[in-house]
């Protein structure tokens, strides 16, 4: 069985490998046998009971009927809340006592994919070494899985959730009237976001809430904030939120059309919370492809920056292992610790409202506090994955550039993780140049290590 589990859970194309109905039934009776701890219960000992919650993709349903029916079969039930943002699922699995949640969504991808995400108990994304635990059973060839239909309870939560939201944006900064255009992306907000502004109070213009079960993501959501921002300039609105699909990030967009994505997002709360005294250990937790504008902007506010992998359960461990209380992603995944362990895209809203009202500034102004930094990103095809600092020639060339770069620039160097190449990433104040850097280290990789 090869490795099943990416940075975000199981993912591919509905209906083929590791997406076809043999394999999610085995991966539901999996999860069972990795959290069983004696005969049909957890270690608690209570029975292993799962939440499951979805995106509107078409291939959400039987894919829930897939995974419920390998989980029975090793005792294990599955009850579905349905059509729910992703962090709703984070939120209800630990408060209603479920053993683990399980939420069937490709997050920003078109509908043919989709994917399987794990949370524990706890709320939080499983950690990789009860991924490779879940892998090991699913290798196990001395059982087999369940594929008898198993009964599917229907549960809603969404009052629940919605409640736990209005919790983060207090009466006293509720601007009423305040006119702001949202973009649902056809996916899992749309049965929940309506409901939370209208309970806020807002003059709210919805799009993208229309799911057909084929238009996810479709020219609309976070990934595509180009309608929204026409919009928002076209209907003299404040402001724009665009969620993703599974409602786990948000991108904003301000009152004159600019585009205001999760580096800007996390500096603005990251001081939001430092002035309410809620910004533990003053840092927050960035990926590695988060701007070198950002790490500047923090340290001239007096604040840290902690750098880990992509991908927003290393954000989540990075932030656990340290106990602090911002960290997040550029692509608008955003995590505040006072709130849920995972990314929450209609979380990370409330908190830009929060700040707005707090300051009694616009989007447009907070978000001009960071300059996001010239980037330039450089691939090349390699034969082998040599390790650089191993070569004499190619490493005084990175270390040359990276004294070039310091305090005022970045450079990543790293392998693909699924393809046969080298990228190089550089960030400072002139593109022309930080390009002809990028260049010179493709060059001596060339020459000292070889292309494919």
């Amino acid at each position: 069985m090869p490795r099943l589990f990416g940075t975000d859970g199981v993912r591919g194309k509905a209906g083929a490998f590791p997406l076809d109905q043999p394999t999610v039934r085995r991966l539901g009776g999996a999860l069972v046998r990795v959290l069983r701890h004696d005969g049909a219960v957890a270690s608690d000992g209570r029975p292993i009971r799962f939440l499951a919650g979805r995106d509107t993709r078409e291939s959400g349903t039987w894919i829930e009927e897939a995974l419920a029916a390998g989980m029975a079969g090793e005792g294990g039930s599955l009850a579905s809340a349905g059509v729910v943002p992703t962090p709703a699922i984070a939120y209800v699995t630990p408060r209603e006592g479920y053993t683990a949640g399980v939420v069937i969504s490709a997050s920003h991808n078109p509908f043919e994919d989709n994917g399987i995400k794990v949370f524990s108990g706890a709320g939080e994304k499983f950690t990789e070494l009860l991924e490779r635990q879940v892998e090991a059973v699913m290798a196990d060839s001395s059982w087999t899985a369940s594929d008898a239909p198993a009964a599917v309870a229907v549960v809603d939560y969404r009052d629940e959730y919605e409640r736990h939201l209005a919790e983060i944006l207090p009466a006293r900064l509720r601007r009423r009237g305040m006119r702001i255009a949202v973009d649902c992306a056809n996916g899992a907000t749309t049965t929940v976001a309506p409901q939370v502004f209208e309970h806020l109070g807002f003059d709210t213009t919805f799009l993208g809430v229309d799911p057909d079960g084929r238009n996810i993501n479709l020219h609309c959501g976070s990934t595509h904030p180009q309608g929204l921002a026409e919009v928002v300039v076209g209907g003299g609105f404040e402001m724009g939120i665009a969620f993703d699909g599974d409602g786990d990030r948000a991108i904003f967009v301000d009152a004159s059309g600019q585009i205001v994505d999760g580096d800007a997002v996390m500096l603005m709360c990251a001081k939001g919370l430092k002035a309410e005294g809620r910004l533990k250990g003053d840092a927050v937790v960035a990926t590695v492809m988060s701007n070198i504008g950002l790490e500047i902007a923090l340290r001239d506010a007096g604040l840290a920056i902690v750098r880990c992998p992509v991908g927003d359960k290393y954000v989540m461990e990075e932030m656990l292992r340290r106990g602090l209380s911002l960290g997040g992603e550029q692509s608008g995944h955003v995590i505040f610790a006072d709130y849920l362990f995972t990314g929450d895209g209609l979380a990370t809203a409330l908190s830009v409202l929060r700040v707005m009202a707090g300051s009694g500034r616009s989007l447009a102004d907070l978000a001009s506090e960071m300059t996001a930094y010239p980037q330039v990103l450089m691939n090349m095809r390699v034969k082998e994955r040599v390790d650089l600092s191993t070569v004499p020639e190619v490493a005084a060339v990175l270390q040359s550039v990276e004294s070039r770069l310091a305090g005022s620039g970045r450079l990543l160097v790293r392998y693909s993780g699924t393809e046969p190449l080298l990228r190089v990433m550089l960030e400072g104040q002139d593109q022309a140049q930080i390009r002809r850097w990028g260049q010179e280290i493709i060059d001596a990789v060339t020459l000292h290590v070889g292309a494919a």
